[in-house]
């Protein structure tokens, strides 16, 4: 088994809505990690493009854009899968990101799965040396704050 982070919370949106904003919004919820830029210029104006071969990049101030990964699952309003790499990655290395979207009454429960940690050496830059738990709580840290985030921004829009 691999080792992975999960994060799950209810988000006040039906299960399309929440993929769209998930999927379209992304660079207006998006909270960035010291720990884990994307790249020595930070991480920049995330955004993906539709459908399964479709890319996660993000576009830096400069303009520069870096691919962050591909999606492999493209499933609107059910699930969404995609390669996650920062720019200190090899080529050979990736993690993956499962987001899944759930009706819980008039609700989603988005669920978020950030697999493969163990493919990254320890001694790589996105470790910081960490051993592998502390890995893994530091980026599940991160996706929280996303999500939090994630989270009051479709409750904004909920109470408009």
């Amino acid at each position: 088994m691999t080792s992975k982070v999960y994060i799950a919370l209810r988000v006040p949106a039906d299960p399309l809505r929440t993929f769209e904003a998930f999927t379209q919004e992304i660079s207006s919820w998006w909270q960035p990690s010291r720990l884990f830029q994307i790249t020595t210029g930070g991480d920049g104006r995330l955004a993906f493009e539709p459908g399964v071969g479709g890319r996660l990049f993000t576009t830096l101030d400069s303009g520069e854009e870096f691919e962050i990964g591909r999606i492999s699952i493209w499933e609107p309003g059910k699930r969404l899968v995609f390669a996650w790499r920062q720019a200190s990655f090899t080529l050979e290395q990736a993690t993956e990101v499962e987001v899944c979207f759930e009706p819980v009454g008039a609700e989603t429960r988005v669920s978020i799965e950030h697999r493969a940690w163990d493919t990254i050496p320890r001694r790589h830059a996105a470790r910081h040396g960490f051993p592998e738990q502390a890995t893994l709580q530091r980026a599940a840290d991160w996706w929280r704050a996303s999500l939090g985030a994630f989270k009051q921004r479709l409750a904004a829009r909920a109470e408009s």
